[in-house]
């Protein structure tokens, strides 16, 4: 049958107009942690931080770099001995203390929405207010991306089954792999970024050893899970678990979000292994971020925010825009992500079991 229209007076857009409905937020847990540094303006584009080597360490890689002991054969401690033994009235050697510099290059990010004089005068939606709300989030997410790459180029890398590299990956989060990484942070001197939180008097409860926190994608939490040793963030006996924080294992606390994406397709064969693929031919690599104290640092430009907003209603008529019809909403930043010391975190890269 024919449709029925309005006749006598037009209807404003002939449909009902509902409310706004909720939308996927980016979920913040990089940005929050490692050493916040601002950067004064008017200072170089070029960060560059400096730490002194410890007696007996070589800048050699991320274990010789915090190692009083380098590799070597017989009693390596009664060596330190016998070299700082002094004999009466003769001068030792005196020794030079080794700087060791970090640099890092701060870059610039951006978005840009853009709307016209028609939406900004008569839409029925406040659509620039809302581009503004999704800049905000937008600075999010891209933040944690800029983190998360940087972190993954840690030099201490692990990887799952029997893997070397990312395009070898052939096994899942062990905990012998957790072990692993455990038993080189603390030979490293890595500094736990966890308290301890003691046993409480509630039955089922359980005490957490200080330690290191991990991040990693939602995807493995089956996985974490099903840890021998696992403790459900639920279960602590006393303090309050960290904001998405799954539970804990021996000494690591897992923190996990969506937005810490897997590398599709980037391992070995799937085969017999179980692990997740997308394409069903090659394992799906997921990267987890294992960090101690005063791993690394993130900068950026002081001020507020660190952000250089931008609105610009319709209205304002310029060569490019000769009747005043375009608007545009946005934001500039600076931001780089610094490895402050490599054997006080971990790169780890494994597969997902598949869920049956």
């Amino acid at each position: 049958m024919p449709m029925q229209n309005f006749t006598l007076t037009p209807g404003r857009i002939n449909k009902f107009k509902g409310e706004i409905l909720a939308h996927a937020v980016p979920l913040e847990v990089l940005g929050k942690t490692g050493r916040q540094i601002p950067m004064p303006r008017n200072s170089s584009d070029t960060y560059v931080a400096r730490r002194w080597l410890p007696y007996g360490a070589t800048a050699t890689n991320a274990t010789t770099m915090n190692a009083y002991f380098q590799s070597g054969t017989g009693d390596r401690g009664n060596t330190i001995t016998q070299a700082h033994q002094i004999q009466e009235g003769v001068t030792p050697a005196p020794d030079n203390i080794v700087p060791l510099d970090i640099t890092v290059v701060v870059q610039q990010f951006g978005c840009l929405y853009g709307f016209t004089d028609k939406t900004y005068d008569l839409y029925e939606d406040d659509i620039p207010k809302a581009m503004i709300e999704q800049i905000g989030e937008r600075v999010t997410f891209v933040n944690e991306m800029i983190i998360w790459g940087a972190l993954r180029g840690c030099t201490n890398a692990y990887y799952g089954g029997a893997g070397t590299s990312i395009a070898t990956v052939a096994g899942g989060l062990t905990l012998g792999m957790v072990r692993k990484i455990a038993k080189n942070l603390q030979a490293n001197h890595g500094k736990p970024v966890n308290k301890v939180l003691k046993s409480g008097p509630n039955f089922g409860t359980d005490g957490v050893a200080e330690g290191y926190t991990v991040y990693c994608h939602t995807d493995l939490e089956p996985d974490i899970r099903d840890l021998p040793n696992f403790v459900p963030a639920e279960s602590y006996a006393s303090g309050t678990p960290q904001a998405y924080e799954v539970g804990k294992c021996e000494r690591f606390r897992f923190i996990t979000s969506p937005d810490l994406p897997s590398i599709q397709d980037a391992g070995a064969a799937i085969g017999a292994t179980g692990l997740y693929s997308t394409t069903g031919v090659s394992i799906d690599v997921y990267p987890f971020i294992v960090t101690a104290q005063d791993a690394w640092g993130q900068i950026a430009l002081r001020g507020r925010d660190s952000l250089s907003p931008t609105f610009l209603p319709p209205g304002d008529k310029s060569k490019s825009d000769p009747l005043g019809q375009r608007g545009y909403s946005g934001t500039a930043w600076w931001k780089a992500v610094m490895i402050e010391n490599p054997g006080w975190m971990a790169v780890g890269y494994v597969g997902s079991k598949v869920l049956v």
